[in-house]
């Protein structure tokens, strides 16, 4: 081979320019101009592309590498700006990082695709079954065809796609080490949440503190307990001052139920009722659904999501369905003007039965035992 036939020419007595991406000078691997002579040739089966389309492609790859760089350097600044310690900082966090790894890697698929599909030659190939064991001729015939393969998908002699390729994997290659980073961190941020969702706000006061009314869902009417004196009647109830805070109702929702005293089975603290009115969690223990549809004569509560069945008489045991646990009671009682109020907060957590397991265990490792 002259030197007239080398991608890269260069003076006499000069150390040759090196490409990044590229084989040394004189130790190109790919054969880089045999290769494109044999592009050029008409080989039976193979289709080569439009040149002309195939540069308009190559725009298009570029442009999603670029993409794809910018994306995860969007993913590296997310990491380092929205930090994690509450529900709603670790949402943003998981928005910024999941959108923009999404774009990154989306970016990447779709230069990937395009450089294949629209700039590498079309095959229309039959291939014979051969032996399992290949003889040296075959093994040489495979060795040519992914030299030459490695030279048709473009990468020696278009240099806008192989820059910007590996512009747009040199972000990529440190989200492994973001994301192994982030271990540590997910461990406190965990011990955060485990202790935000054991409690809610009816453990807390109002501004004059005294504790938390409890008020009808919609109308913020507080409650008379004297008002609230038919048996079977059912309310959806949230604590006052926090109608419209969605953090906390997601949480501290509740529904009201009026009994006769005689109705109320063993399971029911009634120490935390008043005169027959109990308060359970409306979250359901399965999932986190709203367990609102009240049946009467059975006291049962439903869940309408996977059909979970709360006996709201007995503590609200799980009598049919997926839950794995009851629905926790509300301690209540009036206070000086007859209005229902809490007298503490919930004495297990509220909400899917995995909340409960997270804390035991968080519980647990920092006894240093086992859940």
């Amino acid at each position: 081979m002259t030197d007239n036939e080398h991608e890269i020419e260069q003076p006499d007595e000069r150390v040759p320019k090196r490409v990044i991406g590229t084989p040394a000078p004189g130790t190109s691997m790919l054969g880089a101009a045999q290769a494109q002579e044999d592009v050029d040739q008409d080989v039976p089966g193979v289709t080569l592309q439009d040149e002309a389309k195939a540069r308009k492609a190559e725009k298009i790859v570029a442009l999603c590498f670029v993409i794809t760089f910018f994306a995860a350097i969007a993913f590296i600044i997310s990491y380092v700006y929205f930090q994690v310690g509450s529900p709603e900082a670790t949402g943003t966090s998981n928005l910024a990082l999941g959108s923009s790894l999404t774009v990154a890697i989306l970016a990447l698929a779709i230069g990937i695709v395009v450089w294949v599909r629209q700039i590498m030659p079309k095959y229309s190939l039959v291939q014979e079954r051969h032996t399992m064991a290949s003889d040296e001729e075959d093994r040489d015939v495979v060795a040519d065809t992914f030299v030459r393969g490695a030279n048709e998908s473009g990468f020696v002699k278009r240099k806008l796609l192989r820059r910007t390729l590996l512009l747009a994997a040199a972000p990529l290659g440190l989200v492994p080490l973001v994301l192994l980073r982030d271990l540590d961190n997910s461990k406190m941020a965990g011990a955060n949440f485990h202790k935000e969702l054991r409690h809610t706000v009816w453990g807390e006061k109002n501004k004059e503190g005294k504790p938390l009314r409890l008020v009808v869902e919609g109308t913020g009417q507080p409650i008379r307990a004297a008002d609230f004196n038919s048996p079977g009647g059912i309310l959806s109830v949230v604590p006052e001052g926090y109608e419209h805070d969605l953090t906390a109702l997601a949480k501290a929702t509740l529904i009201l139920i009026k009994f006769r005293p005689a109705e109320i089975k063993a399971g029911t603290n009634k120490n935390w009722t008043h005169d027959g009115i109990v308060a359970y969690s409306k979250i359901c223990t399965h999932v986190g659904c709203p367990a609102a549809l009240y049946e009467q004569t059975t006291h049962h509560i439903l869940c309408p999501c996977h059909q979970s069945t709360f006996d709201a008489a007995d503590g609200a045991k799980v009598i049919f369905g997926p839950a794995a646990r009851p629905l926790p009671q509300l301690p209540i009682t009036v206070d000086a003007e007859g209005y229902l109020v809490a007298t503490g907060d919930f004495n297990v957590p509220v909400g899917p039965s995995y909340w409960e397991r997270g804390d035991a265990e968080a519980e647990a490792r920092a006894k240093g035992g086992h859940a």
